[in-house]
């Protein structure tokens, strides 16, 4: 079944992990609070992690909202500075949404088979405001602290 969804919404290969595609972009456009640049209003896409990938941390400029839409639950962490927390959600126990305040890195994995999910960022994502974990002593500090995250790097 979770390969069926691939094929089903068009799904591709996503540079974090997993797959996804773009489903909304606003055709309204609005000045970024971070940077200025122009971005659309909103941007939602489907996107989907397999058993045994990863979503790796990353961060996005803007802030994002996920919801489950079927499968297993989603683990889903957060990390800002040294602060790392986790959250599921999908499940009968477990909220459906969850939210990642601008420039926070995240990461997420599904606890089953397959998750299914939908990400949606306003100001519109964009992937010139897209960044993986690159600082030495972060990347350092992670796998000290918590060395069982050191797969999402």
């Amino acid at each position: 079944m979770p390969h069926s969804l691939i094929k089903k919404y068009k799904l591709a290969p996503h540079p974090e992990g997993g797959y996804y595609r773009q489903v909304f972009r606003s055709d309204h456009e609005i000045n970024s609070f971070v940077h200025t640049e122009t971005r659309p209003a909103l941007t939602h896409i489907y996107f989907l992690l397999l058993k045994g990938q990863v979503s790796r941390f990353h961060r996005v400029l803007h802030d994002e909202v996920w919801n489950h839409y079927e499968g297993a639950p989603l683990q889903l962490y957060q990390l800002d500075k040294q602060q790392l927390w986790e959250r599921r959600i999908g499940g009968e126990t477990n909220e459906y949404v969850e939210v990642v305040k601008a420039g926070n890195f995240q990461a997420a994995q599904t606890m089953g088979e397959y998750s299914l999910v939908g990400c949606t960022v306003a100001p519109g994502f964009d992937f010139a405001d897209f960044s993986f974990i690159e600082e030495p002593a972060m990347k350092q500090w992670l796998g000290v602290a918590h060395p069982d995250l050191s797969r999402f790097i």
